[in-house]
């Protein structure tokens, strides 16, 4: 079984240097490492170009989803792990990915999360724990975050090209979560947490508490159809 590993980037030079050193320092190294420069004007590309085996392609149209999508469309694992720029892996993250694939029936991964650089819930999993909870009640099964989660190849292949990727009104983890909800079952490991940085909640809390909910339940009303079945 073979990983890939997808990390797009947009202006991030704060925050790869961490995040790569956390996937050179697993257990179980990634077969294949891609970074999608998504239009950076910072010297993001050249620190990862001190990187090595690092693939580095480009996406021209601006957005995650955009990003995600190319780095998934080349990559050639059995398992594709999608990594947020400003995300550090424990050490056994990929290992534990590896195993769980192996010995369970699923098509999906996802952690718990930890808010590294936010006072209130630093080191704390409360955030991610009522997060999960929150979309259990709401749609019944676990969902992907963005900060990092893990998909098999196959089920990407099936569903790729449904993906809401021109939809600003649509969150790019839930709506992944939404088209593959169908075909299996999203493994939720309580026993692993990424850290992640707060900074979207520290330096724009109105995005974040306000406009983050009302996208969501404008995708809602987009998704009706397929919350439905």
């Amino acid at each position: 079984m073979k990983i890939s590993v997808v990390i797009p980037v947009y202006n991030e030079q704060k925050y790869i240097r961490s995040c790569l050193d956390s996937l050179l320092d697993q257990q179980i190294k990634a077969d294949e490492v891609i970074v999608v420069n998504n239009n950076c004007t910072d010297k993001t590309i050249s620190i990862v170009r001190r990187f090595k085996n690092i693939k580095i392609i480009n996406e021209k149209n601006q957005g995650i989803a955009h990003a995600r999508n190319a780095g998934f469309n080349i990559a050639k694992g059995d398992i594709f792990i999608k990594v947020d720029a400003d995300t550090a892996l424990p050490r056994q993250y990929i290992k534990k990915v590896k195993n769980i694939f192996s010995t369970n029936e699923i098509i999906a991964y996802v952690s718990d999360f930890i808010f590294i650089d936010v006072f209130i819930l630093k080191f704390s999993r409360l955030f991610s724990v009522l997060f999960q909870f929150f979309f259990r009640v709401i749609f019944g099964y676990n969902v992907l975050t963005g900060p990092a989660f893990a998909i098999r190849k196959s089920v990407w292949s099936k569903i790729k090209d449904e993906l809401c990727v021109d939809d600003d009104q649509a969150h790019e983890d839930i709506d992944l979560s939404i088209h593959i909800s169908s075909i299996g079952k999203i493994y939720y490991d309580q026993s692993t947490a990424i850290h992640i940085s707060g900074r979207r909640m520290k330096f724009n809390p109105l995005s974040f508490f306000i406009e983050y909910p009302v996208i969501f339940l404008k995708m809602l009303g987009s998704h009706r159809s397929k919350l439905n079945k």
